[in-house]
C-alpha cells in the first residue's frame, strides 16, 4: 500500500550492478514504481528495444565496452521514442551539447540525485504527452476520414474554394450545378457558376467575409447551371481547411422564405450527424450560459462526462461501421435515461455529456449511476454480434465559483479519467464526482497532521482482498489494506500522502494501527471456525524498528492469536535498500511462527539476489508482469521461468492484478500457487469470500 503510480520500465547502462541498483532505488524512493533492465551488450539493447516498450534509458558516462553514444545511436536508428539521459561524473558543456544534438534529452551530474529525479519526472511527463498526442492524431485521422465520408454522402451542396477556384465539391454540389465529373468543376471559377448580376454581389460579399471572418455569412444570389438554367440560391460561407490547405467552404441551398425550414437548418447545425444528439459546439455554448447563470443567480447545477471504456478495443472488434451503429444505439439509450431538463450531447468519438441546471450533486450522481448500470446491463446487437460496454462517468458541479466552460468540462473529464486509475476501477465502469481539494497538493508540513487527525478521529478503515490457491486447496488467505477518510469522506491511502522521506514515526504508527486492528478482526473471524491467514504490508520504517518483534509478541498473546496466522509482506525495493534490517526482521517474525512475503518481485536488476539474503516464504510477483503476459509470448515464457526458479527455491508464488479469466490458463501452466485480483473480488470491508466455491 505504497505509492499508486504506473510502473516505469527503465533501461540502464552501467558497468556496475550496485550503482545501477542505487539509481533504481533512488527512483523508487521518489515514488516511482520501477522495473529495470541493465543493458549488458549491443545485442542485449537491440533485443529489448525490439521486444518491449520502455519509458526511459539512463546511461552512465564511464568507460565501458558498449558506450552511451552507441546506445543513443541505436535508439535513434531504431526510431524508438525512449528518452535518453546521460549521468556524467565530469560534466562538460561540449559533451552535453554534442550528445543532445545527437538526440539525448539531458545530461545530469551523477552525484546530484535530486536533479536526476526532477529530470526523470520531466521526461516521463513529456513522454506521456507525446504518447497521448499520437493517440489523438490517430483519432484525428479517423475523424477526417469520417468527415470525408459525410461530405460525400451529404445532401447539402458543399464545395471548397481557394483563390476563387473550386478545389473540391461533393456529389450533391455537382448535381445541383449539373456537372458529372469533379475534374470538370475544378477547372471552373466560382464566378462562372453565377449570373453576371450576381458576380458583382459575390465579389463584394467575399471581400466582406475576408474582412470580418465571420463564419455562416450568407448571400442571396442566382446560380447558373451547366445547362444555363438559373436557380435562386442562398450561399453560406465558412473558413475551412482541405487537405491541410486553408480555404473557404461554400454551401448552396435553394432560396426559401420558410421559417420552419430555417428553424430546421438551425437545429441541424447544432446536431451531431451520427447520433442526432446536440454537438460539442452547442453543448459548450449552453455550458457557458449555464456557468454565467450560476454566477449571476447563485444557482447550482452539474455536468457529467460519459466516456466509453476501452473504445478503441471495441472498435477494433466491430470495425468503424459497427462502432457507429453502437454509438447510435447508445445515444438512444441515453435519451431514455435523461430527463427533459437535461442537455445531452455527443462531444467526441467516445464521449457524451449531460448538463443540468438547477441540479443537486446527489441527484446527478444517482442519475449517472442509473445510466452506468443501464449501459453495463445492455446487450448491443451489432450486425448479429452481441457487444457489451461500460462507461466511466465524471461529475463536476456548476456553482457560482465555477471556472470557465472549457475548464469545467476538464474537471468532469479528469474525474472520468481518474476512475481508470482508481483502485477498484481498473477498467473504469464507475461514477466519480470531481473534488477540487483533491488536487491541492499536500506537502510535508500538513500531510502528517492530516494523518494524525484521521487516526484521532477514527477515520481509518480496513479492506480485505482474498488470495486464492490456484490448485483448489481450501486455504483462506486475505491481504489487508488500509484506507483513510479525508476531510471530504473520500477514501485515500495514508501511505500515499506521507512525505517521501519520512518522518518514520508516522509510517510506524500507521503500520501498528493496521496490525492491531487486523489482529482483532482476525481473532474474531477465526473464532467463528475459519482457518484464515492475513497478509499485512509493512513499510521500510517498520523493517528498521528494533522494538517491533517484542511489540508484536505482546499483541498476539493479548488477542490469543497464533503467529502462524500472519504473513508480513515487504516490498522488494525496501528489502534491497535495507537488506540487513530486512534479514533481521524476517528472522524475528519467524521466531514468532509468522511467515514473510516479498511483494513487487522482479523489478530489481537481480531479484533473486534478494532471496539469497532474506528468508521469505511467499513471493508476490510485480503486477506489471500480469499485464504483459496477456500481450506477448515472451512475457509468458518469462513468468514461467521465474515461477519455476522460485518454486525450485521453495517459495510459494502469488500473481496479483488478475482482472479476467483469460490469464488463468497461462498461470495454471506456469505452476503458480496463488492468484489475487478484481476478477475474484475487490477489496471489501469484510472477510466474506466463499473459498469453498472455486
Amino acid at each position: 500500500m505504497q505509492k499508486n503510480t504506473a510502473t516505469v520500465h527503465l533501461l540502464i547502462l552501467d558497468p556496475s550492478q550496485n550503482d545501477a541498483e542505487s539509481v533504481v532505488s533512488l527512483l523508487r524512493n521518489a515514488g516511482r514504481a520501477t522495473r529495470a533492465h541493465r543493458i549488458t551488450s549491443e545485442e542485449d539493447l537491440e533485443e529489448n528495444l525490439k521486444s518491449g516498450t520502455w519509458d526511459l534509458l539512463l546511461a552512465r558516462d564511464v568507460e565501458q565496452e558498449f558506450t552511451p553514444d552507441d546506445a543513443l545511436a541505436m535508439v535513434k536508428r531504431m526510431d524508438k521514442d525512449v528518452p535518453f539521459i546521460l549521468m556524467s561524473e565530469d560534466y562538460s558543456r561540449e559533451r552535453a551539447v554534442g550528445l543532445m544534438k545527437a538526440g539525448a534529452q539531458d545530461i545530469v551530474p551523477y552525484q546530484y540525485s535530486d536533479h536526476l529525479v526532477l529530470v526523470v519526472k520531466r521526461e516521463l511527463a513529456a513522454l506521456e504527452e507525446r504518447r497521448r498526442r499520437r493517440l489523438l492524431e490517430s483519432h484525428l485521422r479517423e475523424s477526417e476520414q469520417r468527415c470525408q465520408l459525410l461530405l460525400e454522402s451529404s445532401k447539402d451542396a458543399i464545395a471548397y474554394i481557394n483563390d476563387g477556384m473550386h478545389i473540391y465539391a461533393n456529389q450533391s454540389y455537382m448535381e445541383f450545378l449539373g456537372y458529372d465529373d469533379i475534374d470538370e468543376l475544378i477547372c471552373i471559377p466560382v464566378l462562372d457558376t453565377l449570373t453576371p448580376e450576381s458576380q458583382e454581389k459575390y465579389k463584394e460579399f467575399m471581400k466582406s467575409f475576408q474582412e470580418k471572418g465571420k463564419d455562416g455569412m450568407t448571400l442571396t444570389c442566382v446560380a447558373k447551371r451547366s445547362d444555363e438554367e438559373e436557380l435562386n440560391v442562398i450561399m453560406s460561407v465558412s473558413a475551412a481547411t482541405y487537405d491541410g490547405e486553408i480555404c473557404t467552404q461554400i454551401v448552396l441551398q435553394p432560396e426559401h422564405n420558410d421559417a420552419e425550414l430555417e428553424e430546421k437548418l438551425k437545429e441541424i447545425s447544432s446536431q451531431d450527424l451520427l447520433t442526432g444528439l446536440f454537438n460539442r459546439q452547442y453543448f459548450m455554448e449552453s455550458l457557458s450560459q449555464a456557468v454565467a447563470r450560476a454566477g449571476k443567480e447563485n444557482e447550482s447545477g452539474a455536468i457529467a462526462y460519459i466516456a466509453l471504456d476501452n473504445f478503441m478495443g471495441m472498435k477494433s472488434r466491430v470495425g468503424i461501421a459497427g462502432a457507429d451503429l453502437l454509438l447510435g444505439d447508445l445515444a438512444t439509450l441515453l435519451r431514455e435515461k435523461t430527463g427533459d431538463n437535461m442537455v445531452l450531447a455527443r462531444l467526441s468519438d467516445d464521449a457524451f455529456c449531460i448538463m443540468c441546471l438547477p441540479c443537486e450533486e446527489q441527484a446527478m450522481t444517482e442519475q449517472c449511476e442509473a445510466i452506468r448500470k443501464a449501459i453495463e446491463d445492455h446487450l448491443f446487437d451489432i450486425n448479429g454480434r452481441t457487444v457489451q460496454i461500460t462507461v466511466s462517468i465524471g461529475v463536476a458541479m456548476i456553482t457560482e465559483n465555477s471556472p470557465k466552460a472549457p475548464d469545467l468540462l476538464g474537471r468532469a473529464h479528469t474525474a472520468s479519467s481518474e476512475l481508470r486509475k482508481k483502485e477498484g476501477f481498473e477498467q473504469g465502469n464507475g461514477v466519480l464526482v470531481y473534488n477540487p481539494t483533491d488536487y491541492e497538493v499536500l506537502d510535508e508540513s500538513n500531510s502528517t497532521e492530516a494523518i494524525q487527525k484521521a487516526l484521532d478521529d477514527n477515520r481509518f478503515r480496513l479492506l480485505f482482498q482474498p488470495i486464492i490457491n490456484l490448485r483448489g486447496e481450501g486455504e483462506e488467505h486475505y491481504e489487508a489494506f488500509v484506507r483513510m477518510l479525508d476531510k471530504d469522506d473520500k477514501e485515500v491511502s495514508p501511505y500515499d500522502i506521507l512525505p517521501p522521506m519520512g518522518p518514520s514515526d508516522m509510517a510506524i504508527k500507521i503500520d501498528r494501527w493496521v496490525i492491531l486492528q487486523t489482529i482483532k478482526q482476525l481473532a474474531s473471524h477465526r473464532g467463528r471456525g475459519h482457518d484464515t491467514r492475513l497478509f499485512l504490508n509493512i513499510t521500510a520504517e517498520t523493517l528498521q524498528d528494533k522494538t517491533f518483534a517484542s511489540w508484536l509478541s505482546v499483541a498476539l498473546k493479548a488477542a490469543r492469536l497464533p503467529g502462524e496466522s500472519l504473513i508480513f509482506q515487504i516490498r522488494e525495493g525496501d528489502a534491497n535498500n535495507f537488506m540487513k534490517p530486512a534479514r533481521e526482521f524476517a528472522k524475528s517474525v519467524h521466531e514468532l511462527h509468522s511467515k514473510v512475503s516479498i511483494s513487487h518481485f522482479g523489478c530489481a536488476l537481480n531479484p533473486f539476489n534478494t532471496l539469497k539474503h532474506i528468508d521469505v516464504d511467499y513471493v508476490k510477483v510485480d503486477g506489471s508482469f500480469t499485464e504483459e503476459i496477456q500481450k506477448s509470448d515472451k512475457a509468458r515464457e518469462e513468468i514461467k521461468e521465474m515461477v519455476k526458479s522460485l518454486q525450485s527455491a521453495g517459495k510459494l508464488t502469488i500473481i496479483p492484478l488478475v482482472e479476467n479469466a483469460g490469464v488463468l490458463a497461462t498461470l495454471w501452466q506456469a505452476g503458480v500457487n496463488y492468484i489475487q485480483g478484481y476478477y475474484l473480488q475487490a477489496p471489501v470491508p469484510e472477510m466474506n469470500y466463499d473459498f469453498g466455491d472455486q
